[in-house]
């Protein structure tokens, strides 16, 4: 079986860009983003703080296979914004990421061609200009062992490539642990051969 996808690639830095085409200015944000709520809002306060532009067009990915996603063209004839923008970030191999353009028309009609390319080249600059990040995902468990059994833990800890959250020491040792989702189940399996089965784990 496969192990879990823990790891993709995501914007380093919010950024900035600006194109001029014929009298139109594409002014494009980049943005690192964790939900959809927090896209919505940093849409909602770009249209709110330009608001005498005359289109914010935008797209987002989400998630560590960009499986969650929106692309919006704000008045711009269908498929002439978004969608575009969209195809950069999934072109980049990145998510969480949103990507807002403003545009001040400039007089010119650029038709749906003209209008893509400016979309996608101002989207690219941003998103050029953000960068990269490495965003891992990681499990949180509780486990609680036997005094006795603290020593064969920690080694089973570290072997895993695990990190110790906190720990106290009661009737048993109760330890929070944290690590990468694609060797949860080989930490889980050493645990609980580090305490000849009686390890108690649970995962938050």
């Amino acid at each position: 079986m496969d192990a879990p996808v823990d790891e993709y690639a995501t914007l380093g830095a919010r950024a900035e860009a600006e194109l001029t085409v014929r009298g139109s200015r594409f002014c494009a944000v980049a943005i690192p983003v964790h939900d959809r709520p927090e896209c919505e809002a940093e849409i909602a306060s770009r249209r709110k703080r330009l608001h005498d532009a005359t289109h914010h067009c935008f797209a987002y990915r989400l998630g560590p296979a960009g499986a969650e996603w929106r692309a919006g063209d704000d008045g711009e004839p269908a498929g002439s914004a978004g969608r575009p923008i969209l195809g950069v970030i999934a072109g980049a191999s990145l998510s969480d990421a949103l990507v807002v353009v403003t545009r001040y028309f400039g007089g010119t009609k650029l038709g749906v061609g003209g209008l893509a390319r400016a979309y996608r080249e101002a989207a690219a600059g941003a998103l050029e200009r953000g960068g990269r990040a490495l965003r891992i995902l990681c499990a949180v468990l509780d486990v609680a062992v036997a005094h006795d059994a603290v020593g064969p833990v920690m080694r089973a800890v570290a072997g895993a490539g695990g990190t110790i959250l906190s720990s106290r020491y009661d009737a048993d040792v109760l330890l929070a642990l944290e690590i990468r989702r694609s060797r949860l189940e080989a930490l889980r399996a050493s645990l609980m051969e580090a305490t000849h089965g009686s390890a108690r784990i649970s995962v938050r």
